[in-house]
């Protein structure tokens, strides 16, 4: 199959063209002109990001589930959805979502082609000026907002990458602004502790708009208070606007009772394991009636939240990726997430030996997450990922080594090799045990891909249940959801 522009070449080969050119630039380094050089490149395509209405989820953990289960919430509602988010597990095409579907490819090639001129009028422009070319998480905003304002949706949910008002995403006018847990994370980004990560992630906040906000410490309750003051926006804040009033484990996830601004739901499935996803599920609810209601809590109708939950899936977070053994990948990449995923992991599936493969990449807070797997895992098998940020093997597992001792320690060349020693492990433990792909998300996709877990692209858009299902069913997805990595997976 030949693709316009792309003469005798397959949509897979201008897939990889397209994918190669843009994963070629740096991450993000020169923040403070990002928004400008994003700005620059949308008006060149008639700032199509000013057409949508958009939900703008930032956080330290939980972003991305709660980004999902936002959409499928919408898309229940019979809205025609955008959804960007990231990292990816197999395909950058996962990052921009519509109706539920990551971008498929001939619409990624058409995209491309007419973007491209304005990212490299961009690129160009910023060189003359001293600066550098577009980031890659900046080209796929730019990617984006363009798709979403072409496909003509009624509400894109937009997840930040990195913190909030220097973000590439904030040059979108959220009128929602949702606000998932935060702690600390990506040192070198953020200064002043968690009251500057608030300040930071408290910059998507638009003058008028309507906040969602989960539980947060006192400190950053206090930061995002002020600024949605200053502001005029209201603050509907988990605990005193919403809550989660019960909830009880099942086979597939769990069954919540979730109080808001507006209604309180009995008796709902959430396919996804661990407190934290409950809360996300609450936060999610809360953001999809106020932003249905134009900033005022407006109630759902139960069917619509029994179909949008029971549809919601969140990949790579407490996911079952491989059986006999059982093979459980996870995201949590800091050690917010790893603490959740400690709990989750137990109330989920009981694990009575737990083998770990863990790699990391080298900007994460390694000690602080091999500290946080000590607890749970009879041995951990420590790998790297192919990324060109992930820490060595050997410097992993010297430090591994500390927080476990060396007999509980293995080393493996990459992930592959890792999963088949650690699948032996846990075997040879007997029922009952299982193994745990844990420390980089980057490290789950290539699991993923290792054990031929099927793409997003085979499993996504799957049409919406029935309402009225309220008997758990059988789900691979999970808890423990990690602060979204903007770069390359």
């Amino acid at each position: 199959m030949t693709t316009p522009g792309f003469p005798q070449i397959s949509l897979n080969e201008a897939e990889r063209e397209i994918d190669s050119h843009i994963f070629a630039r740096h991450p993000e380094s020169d923040h403070e002109a990002k928004l400008l050089r994003v700005s620059e490149a949308l008006g060149m395509l008639g700032d199509p990001q000013r057409s949508l209405r958009i939900v703008h989820v930032t956080g330290t953990n939980g972003k991305t589930s709660t980004s999902r289960m936002i959409e499928s919430l919408l898309r229940a509602s019979g809205l025609r959805t955008g959804l960007y988010t990231s990292p990816h597990l197999t395909t950058l095409r996962e990052r921009i979502q519509i109706d539920g579907r990551p971008l498929p490819q001939e619409d990624l090639v058409r995209l491309w082609q007419r973007v491209a001129p304005a990212i490299h009028a961009v690129d160009a422009a910023s060189l003359q000026r001293g600066g550098p070319r577009m980031s890659f998480f900046e080209v796929l905003t730019v990617l984006g907002f363009t798709a979403y304002a072409d496909a003509a949706v009624d509400i894109a949910v937009i997840e930040v990458g990195i913190g909030g008002r220097r973000d590439a995403t904030n040059v979108g006018d959220g009128r929602v602004a949702v606000l998932t847990p935060m702690a600390l994370d990506h040192d070198g980004y953020f200064t002043g502790g968690l009251p500057g990560i608030a300040q930071e992630k408290s910059g998507i906040i638009k003058p008028g708009a309507a906040v969602i906000s989960a539980t947060q410490r006192d400190e950053a309750a206090e930061i995002i208070t002020a600024v949605a003051a200053e502001r005029g926006a209201d603050v509907f804040w988990e605990g005193a606007h919403m809550s989660v009033e019960a909830r009880r484990v099942c086979p597939g996830g769990q069954i919540v009772t979730l109080r808001t601004g507006a209604a309180t739901y009995e008796d709902v499935l959430v396919p996804l394991h661990g407190e934290f996803q409950a809360q996300n599920a609450l936060t999610a609810l809360a953001a999809v009636e106020v932003a249905l209601g134009d900033g005022i809590p407006r109630s759902l109708d139960r069917e619509v939240v029994l179909r949008g939950f029971a549809a919601a899936t969140s990949p790579g977070r407490l996911e079952v990726i491989a059986a006999d053994p059982i093979v459980v990948g996870d995201a949590a990449h800091n050690p917010h997430g790893i603490a959740a995923l400690a709990h989750s992991l137990e109330e989920a599936f009981g694990l009575t030996r737990v083998v770990g493969v863990v790699g990391v990449l080298a900007d994460k807070d390694y000690e602080g997450i091999l500290a946080g797997l000590a607890p749970i895992l009879d041995h951990a098998v420590i790998t790297r990922t192919a990324s060109p940020r992930a820490l060595p093997a050997d410097a992993l597992a010297a430090q591994a080594r500390l927080a476990l001792g060396d007999e509980r320690v293995s080393v493996a060349p990459d992930v592959a090799t890792a999963l088949t020693q650690a699948r032996a492990l846990a075997a040879a433990h007997g029922e009952g045990a299982g193994v745990l792909v844990a420390g980089s998300i980057t490290l789950v996709g290539e699991a993923r891909r290792a054990l031929a877990v099927p793409s997003l692209d085979s499993v996504a858009g799957v049409q919406m249940p029935d309402a009225g299902v309220t008997q758990a069913r059988p789900s691979r997805h999970g808890a423990a959801d990690g602060t979204s990595e903007t770069q390359p997976a």
